[in-house]
């Protein structure tokens, strides 16, 4: 992964991420937050709000206590013609004092709807006495609520009032939106049970609670439920859903029960704000159904802005990271390819700066680096050209005392003849030899190094006349090719010394040249010996001069000191090759024992003066 992907990867994970989680976990709190202090004001409202309807339902216990009291409705029940016993509509001078005070209590509420009595003591139809009347109702027949539900769980409460809210029994109350109290009347005296008093109050008392009661700025977002324990809707101040199921409406029975709760659930396709408070005393639940798109209004506009500013941040660090990361990824990147270059071998390679940040001292830095580099370079390159003559004059050195060793002592061997004028002859050929080897100079023409080994070839001959013959096959357009001096002379003498010692035939020396790719190719040939395998395998390119062990045995050193000997001449030559022209160029030997040799020598080929 290169640089620019992991800034790009660390700009994604560091800021990109990080950002998107803080606002998302900022709209997260912000919403819980609205949530729980929502749920906090509708548990006040509700708790309001119920003890509202508590109150005016316990409004009504008390006027209907009263009426039990002052034997008003016993009163009623006892009376000569008990369907004259309307007080609303009587006659105010045939009322006694308990029934007027009574009537004057009633008016006082106006939203007492109707009042009658079931008298329990009847037999004569089971009449119905009417206390308050209420126009286009009609009262259950005695004998049909005798045997409904209602009838025993009344006679259990043994007088406590059972309130019913709308909807719940409309074959009791009526379809109007009502509640409607029933109890037992009680004869004080023996409190015996002489009958069941009925009262229902309009529904604009509990109207209005509902108005003058709202939560916060989303009460136009907020409905208000009564529902009853099987979940039915048994009173919604707009009518909407009055007479629904709260589980047709999609929320679960178990989403309610007692005391407060709150849940956050679909309500009639809606996502709302469900809290619902239980009556304790009633077995109602106030509900209020608020829209949560309504209460998340703030926090949507909120959540937008916040989501601008964050897509403007991104957007901001985005053009930053284009720009200025991409900047310093580009001049890192020149870096590295400049560097790439540097490894390949140029060293003349800068880097061009701009700026005057830190990426320009790191360029000036690097072509600084670049010229101290190339400095230690060519002082090394020096050094090792340096090294390299001081090696060639060391090898040159060591060819030179063995070449006159050998020379001299063909020179005595003819003066103890008596062989004066071939004496002459050797020192005005070795006097030749001399002249060439002393020379200044590291290569001299092809043409004088042949003229250098005819001298030497002559020399040997003057010695071993019968031992050898040679030819030279190096044509003259060759000549004025640049060799290293003493190239051929000391192949020669490997071959005269080594390859013909003890041959029974007369050698055979064929010396020859010739151009191959811009190449020159020196050859010596002969049918001498040939080479030992084992002799051929220790030859190595620049060895280091094997160490002197005094505890060796006797043939291993005759072995030693013959492969040195052999040896010495060839790796010379190949060592100056491989110092001068470099590790492409030497010589290649190809031989075997009783087969010859064949040496070739190839070094590139130029004239003098050429590049």
């Amino acid at each position: 992964m290169n640089l620019r992907m992991k800034l790009a990867l660390a700009f994604l994970l560091l800021i990109i991420v990080p950002m998107c989680a803080l606002g998302i976990g900022m709209f997260l709190v912000t919403s819980h937050t609205i949530e729980k202090k929502y749920n906090q004001q509708a548990e006040y409202a509700l708790q309001a709000i119920s003890y509202n309807i508590e109150n005016v339902f316990q409004q009504i216990n008390n006027v209907t206590d009263n009426g039990i009291a002052t034997s008003v409705f016993q009163m009623a029940l006892n009376a000569k013609d008990p369907t004259k016993q309307d007080l609303g509509t009587g006659n105010q001078l045939s009322l006694n004092a308990s029934q007027r005070n009574f009537r004057s209590l009633l008016y006082n509420y106006p939203f007492i709807s109707y009042a009658f009595l079931y008298d329990l003591r009847s037999s004569e139809n089971n009449q119905i006495v009417s206390i308050f009347t209420k126009e286009n109702f009609e009262a259950l027949p005695f004998q049909q609520f005798k045997i409904h539900p209602l009838f025993q769980e009344i006679h259990q409460l043994n007088g406590v009032p059972k309130w019913l809210a709308p909807l719940e029994y409309p074959e009791l109350t009526g379809n109007d939106p009502v509640f409607t109290q029933i109890r037992l009347v009680k004869e004080l005296s023996y409190f015996q049970n002489i009958g069941i008093l009925v009262v229902q109050i309009k529904k604009g008392e509990i109207d209005r609670i509902f108005r003058h009661l709202q939560i916060s700025d989303s009460a136009q977002n907020t409905s208000f439920l009564l529902i009853n324990e099987e979940g039915l809707v048994v009173y919604d101040p707009s009518g909407q859903y009055s007479g629904e199921k709260m589980e047709n409406l999609g929320v679960n029975a178990a989403s309610y029960g007692p005391g407060f709760s709150s849940i956050r659930t679909v309500f009639d396709g809606t996502e709302s704000i469900l809290s619902q408070y239980h009556l304790k005393n009633y077995g109602w639940s106030l509900i209020s159904v608020t829209s949560w798109e309504a209460l998340s209004a703030e926090t949507n506009v909120f959540a937008g802005w916040s989501v601008i500013i964050i897509l403007v941040c991104l957007l901001a660090a985005m053009v930053f990271n284009l720009f200025f990361m991409n900047r310093i990824t580009g001049n890192i990147a020149v870096l590295v390819r400049f560097m790439r270059r540097v490894e390949d071998g140029d060293f003349n390679a800068r880097v061009e700066g701009k700026g005057f940040d830190e990426m320009q001292l790191l360029a000036h830095g690097f072509n600084e680096l670049l010229d101290r580099i190339g400095s230690l370079f060519r002082r090394v390159r020096a050094e090792q050209q340096q090294k390299a003559k001081a090696e060639l004059r060391v090898l040159q050195a060591q060819i030179k005392p063995h070449f006159l060793f050998n020379t001299l002592e063909s020179i005595n061997g003819l003066a103890m003849r008596g062989e004066g004028r071939k004496v002459s002859e050797m020192v005005n050929r070795l006097g030749n030899i001399l002249r060439i080897s002393i020379q200044d100079q590291e290569e001299i023409p092809l043409g004088e190094e042949v003229r250098h080994l005819q001298s030497y070839l002559e020399i040997q001959q003057y010695r071993f006349s019968e031992l050898f013959t040679y030819e030279v096959d190096i044509p003259t357009h060759l000549y004025a090719s640049s060799v290293l001096k003493l190239t051929l002379q000391p192949l020669v003498e490997n071959s005269i010394q080594h390859g013909f010692e003890g041959i029974e035939y007369k050698g055979v020396l064929r010396i020859s040249a010739f151009e191959l790719h811009h190449n020159l190719i020196l050859q010596v040939e002969d049918n001498g010996l040939g080479i030992p395998q084992e002799i051929m395998g220790r030859f190595e390119y620049m060895a280091e001069d094997p160490p002197e062990h005094s505890h060796a045995k006797e043939g291993e050193q005759s072995l030693s000191s013959m492969a040195e000997r052999r040896g010495l001449g060839l790796r010379s030559v190949a060592d100056r090759i491989r110092i001068r022209y470099g590790a492409g160029y030497g010589i290649f030997i190809c031989s075997a024992p009783g087969h010859g040799t064949v040496i070739q020598c190839i070094i590139p080929r130029y004239e003098q003066g050429d590049a």
